[in-house]
């Protein structure tokens, strides 16, 4: 409970005018300094501690979540403003179908109100130019969290300066589980046939008609003419053989050109799944953050983490999570970022020398 009422201790003494012009001021030369350096472009978040914190300062469950949507409000804003385009969380997990269903109800209840309050009363959004991306299995969602989920997606599709992708319900092995299966599909489907080599030039005949001597005899020209044009297109002589000769029987093998033809599954790659993905198109994953102090990623983005990858886990929990426990996260990415960039070059600059040799 002394969690509870230090936090509303806080937010009361944060809400007078003074100290929150202060606050805010403070805020915006901090992003400010930050935007100067390299900026993170793919963030996510495990939003992990919301049930933690409700029991801690004896609420609801319920309210937790509640608390925790305020502190993703917060925080998207701090991302978009220092300059990162895209914010992916971790919102709900297919095994959170397994937790009781008055919690898993609360959940999609409150996922399509604040969804819809997000993209309609809200103007976060807006104002950063964000669009919110639903990245999961539909088909689990019940229809009008389905409907909620479908309408912000719509009102916030103009949007192009930023992305919100919303993992629910997802876990990542999923996600590439169904990468793999589109992938299939697609190299299982045959390629569209391509133009017959044997076709015919209209222009090609007309010039061989004309080009006949008119002293021939109709039936010598035509042989002729045919001869002239089976060489032309690579079909052998048949002498005097009758058509019935060159019709296809039932037995005959098929033409190498009426073949179907299937895509090259040997020029399947990295980038071949990363196109299938629920993320695709989004840059690389730059860093991860977990709050609540577990050190796990619980099925969420294995494939999008690389080597480059920063991965960040918290003692705080959700709900408390804000620019005061961000900002040193961000310091520190700039920091490897620019001692990454530093090391390349210097490595660079002795291929270089040895090179000049």
């Amino acid at each position: 409970m002394t969690s509870l009422h230090l936090s509303q201790t806080r937010k009361w003494l944060f809400s007078s005018p003074p100290i929150e012009w202060a606050v805010n001021r403070l805020r915006g030369l901090l992003i400010g300094a930050l935007r100067q350096g390299p900026v993170p472009q793919h963030v996510a978040f495990i939003m992990d501690g919301n049930r933690r914190f409700a029991r801690r300062s004896h609420i609801e469950t319920v309210e937790g979540h509640n608390l925790g949507f305020e502190a993703l409000a917060r925080i998207l804003e701090v991302c978009y403003k220092s300059g990162v385009k895209v914010v992916t969380i971790y919102a709900f997990s297919i095994e959170n179908f397994k937790r009781s269903k008055y919690e898993v109800d609360a959940l999609m209840d409150m996922a399509r109100v604040k969804l819809a309050q997000m993209a309609q009363h809200g103007d976060l959004l807006d104002r950063y130019g964000a669009s919110i991306r639903v990245l999961g299995q539909r088909e689990l969602v019940k229809p009008d969290v389905l409907e909620s989920i479908d309408r912000a997606v719509k009102l916030t599709r103009n949007n192009d300066r930023a992305i919100l992708n919303v993992c629910f319900p997802y876990t990542s092995r999923d996600e590439i589980t169904t990468a793999i299966r589109t992938t299939v599909q697609e190299y299982s489907t045959p390629l569209p046939p391509e133009p017959s080599s044997t076709t015919f030039p209209e222009s090609r005949i007309a010039s061989k008609i004309r080009n006949r001597k008119p002293s021939s005899t109709s039936s010598e020209t035509l042989q002729m003419d045919m001869s002239s044009i089976n060489e032309d297109v690579g079909v052998e002589d048949s002498g005097s053989a009758s058509s019935d000769d060159t019709t296809l029987h039932p037995d005959s093998p098929p033409l190498p050109h009426l073949l179907s033809r299937y895509p090259n599954p040997e020029t399947i790659s990295e980038a071949t799944l990363d196109g299938h993905l629920f993320t695709a198109g989004n840059p690389p994953l730059d860093l991860l953050v977990r709050t609540s102090g577990v050190e796990r990623l619980s099925d969420f983005m294995l494939w999008q983490c690389h080597e480059d990858t920063q991965i960040v886990f918290l003692e705080c929990l959700w709900p408390e999570f804000g620019l005061w426990h961000f900002l040193p996260v961000l310091v520190e990415w700039q920091w490897r970022k620019r001692k990454g960039e530093e090391r390349e070059w210097t490595m660079g600059r002795r291929r270089a020398l040895r090179a000049g040799r």
